[in-house]
């Protein structure tokens, strides 16, 4: 089976090398970043979306946002121009659900089916295949290609039909900003008080507020280590889209407007493209603290 990939940035490119380990065959493409290494590793490079689509039976897509996703597949040279009828589309972009439904309808009228399955897990388990991934979408075309996903995350799961996927993904976006925020909260107070951070964190990791994410994240924040798994700016594109989607269908999310508020302020710091525990430099700014391994 050829596969298309479209998209080889900080969580494309390990995606598809991953693809490429599994021994598929794959084309691949991206409009800004270079292909080189993909192509060493083995992939063939194609000239555009449409030129993708046309030569592979499943394609996917990892990219920024919605409106990079619709351009990509809707647009002039777009995978719906080249694409043949049966050709399945997995968006694995995180994006509004409601424009996941939107290209999945126009993909329909083209005898495309179009999945989305958004992913979780940051760089590090796109590197290592471990992601989790969400998917919304038929069936029958999930059966078919849940063996590739399979290749690029270790929990690959159907959760409903088009858009559900992408409303799964918000909520996961939704517990993650706000344990971020409560474990930065936490450890300032910590250190504000005296306390080693480091002993906080081993002291409670093992007990009820223990969490992958505060595994993640707290190493970094003591190594003052804010290289980006998954940017600040991203983060707060899919918060965007969680509180859009929230207020289309009247619902209240009070605490993620409250997290969004202080991401927008590390934003304001210059702190964009800093990994998401960068969050703890807001409370670490009211503070007057940082929150930091302390000497031996």
């Amino acid at each position: 089976m050829k596969i298309g990939f479209i998209g080889i940035g900080i969580m494309g490119r390990p995606m598809a090398k991953n693809l490429l380990k599994a021994g598929y065959d794959l084309v691949v493409y991206d409009k800004v970043a270079k292909l080189d290494d993909v192509v060493a590793a083995g992939a063939k490079a194609g000239a555009s979306n449409k030129d993708v689509a046309a030569q592979c039976e499943v394609v996917i897509t990892m990219l920024p946002n919605s409106p990079h996703v619709k351009e990509a597949v809707l647009g002039e040279n777009g995978v719906l121009e080249g694409a043949k009828p049966g050709t399945i589309l997995v968006d694995m972009s995180s994006i509004a659900p409601g424009a996941a439904q939107e290209i999945c309808k126009a993909a329909a009228e083209k005898g495309v089916v179009m999945l989305d399955a958004p992913v979780s897990g940051g760089e590090p388990k796109a590197i290592d295949g471990t992601l989790a991934v969400m998917v919304g979408g038929d069936a029958a075309a999930f059966d078919t290609v849940k063996p590739i996903l399979e290749k690029m995350g270790s929990s690959v799961v159907r959760v409903g039909e088009s858009g559900a996927g992408n409303v799964t993904k918000l909520a996961n976006q939704i517990v993650v900003a706000l344990n971020i925020a409560a474990v930065s909260e936490a450890l300032v107070l910590a250190t504000k008080a005296g306390v080693d951070p480091e002993a906080v964190f081993d002291a409670i990791k093992g007990g009820l507020a223990g969490s992958t994410v505060m595994n993640a994240k707290v190493p970094m924040m003591l190594a003052r280590n804010f290289a980006p798994g998954f940017r600040i700016e991203l983060h707060v594109k899919d918060l965007q889209n969680a509180l859009d989607t929230a207020h289309a269908l009247h619902v209240a999310v009070p605490l993620t407007a409250s997290v969004m508020e202080t991401m927008q302020a590390v934003t304001l710091d210059g702190h964009s493209t800093s990994d998401h525990s960068a969050l703890v430099r807001y409370y670490e700014k009211l503070a007057q603290v940082e929150v930091r391994k302390q000497p031996a």
